[in-house]
């Protein structure tokens, strides 16, 4: 019976996950001919081209993005496998910076299962904008940082996940009126600066009719029918919808990024990550 190997598809995977050969063999430790090699394993045992060449890079192509999804299960269960023999003796206390509406939709699914698996380990989470956690004086007082960055933005961090903003709202409220009327966060949130910047570049009309930091605030407005938002797709509430209309304009891709600073309990850090990595890729 053939066995793939579970080397080659973390290889495979992180090589889709950080856009390159290069990267993925800096990350995980092997030389770039080490990393062809295995993915190239990977191409003969399946009988089918992963990647596609363009110019100097090889990109994923359909079979290897329908791969992907199954890997990173793969990966989850022999990761979690592990975990759930693995003796509790991480201690001490992390501390999380995150944006609002992860907090919300990502972390309750993180901490129980962390918590019974870490019982000595607290965590100690705060939530805001995410530049306001990408701050040089803000990074240094966190464990682990999780936020959203710009496509085209190079950053330290680990890249988790590349993912697409998309327009919320109530699909149960009346059609959308000839004046959109957005719910946004602050000044300095991405998602607000995206949907402004696209906005101004069509004949669209629109106003700002609300305003709050935090994804229950803006859950609830919306629901009240003050206007529409814009989220992560990963980060969309049940509460809500996603909508699709031709005066809508599309609001492109964002980064979710992890950083690490400079943390007293890096083992333990090091397995928050892990967490975090897992459960975004199963919300996608």
């Amino acid at each position: 019976m053939k066995q793939l190997s579970l080397d080659n598809l973390r290889t495979f995977v992180t090589v889709v996950d950080l856009g390159g050969y290069a990267k993925a063999g800096e990350k995980i430790g092997l030389s770039q001919p080490a990393v062809s090699l295995q993915i190239k394993r990977l191409e003969q045992q399946l009988s089918k081209r992963l990647f596609t060449k363009q110019g100097q890079r090889q990109v994923v192509n359909r079979d290897g993005l329908s791969l992907y999804k199954t890997a990173q299960t793969m990966l989850d269960l022999n990761d979690g496998i592990f975990r759930q023999f693995q003796p509790t003796s991480l201690k001490g206390r992390l501390r999380l910076g995150i944006p609002s509406e992860f907090a919300t939709t990502l972390l309750p699914s993180i901490i129980g299962e962390f918590g019974q698996l870490y019982p000595d380990v607290s965590l100690e989470v705060t939530s805001a904008l995410s530049k306001s956690l990408l701050e040089d004086e803000a990074l240094s007082g966190f464990d682990l940082v999780m936020a959203l960055v710009d496509p085209d933005t190079e950053v330290d961090g680990q890249v988790l996940l590349i993912d697409e903003l998309v327009w919320v709202g109530d699909r149960s409220l009346a059609n959308l009126p000839s004046t959109l009327s957005l719910v946004l966060a602050p000044d300095g949130c991405i998602y607000r600066s995206r949907v402004i910047s696209k906005l101004k570049q069509q004949t669209q009309q629109w106003r700002i009719s609300y305003t709050n930091a935090d994804l229950s605030g803006i859950t609830a407005a919306i629901k009240q029918g003050l206007g529409i938002s814009a989220l992560a797709k990963s980060s969309v509430p049940k509460q809500l919808d996603i909508i699709w209309h031709h005066h809508l304009p599309e609001l492109g891709a964002i980064k979710i990024c992890l950083f690490t600073g400079k943390s007293q309990h890096p083992q333990a850090s090091g397995k928050l990550a892990e967490f975090i990595q897992s459960r975004l890729a199963k919300s996608n």
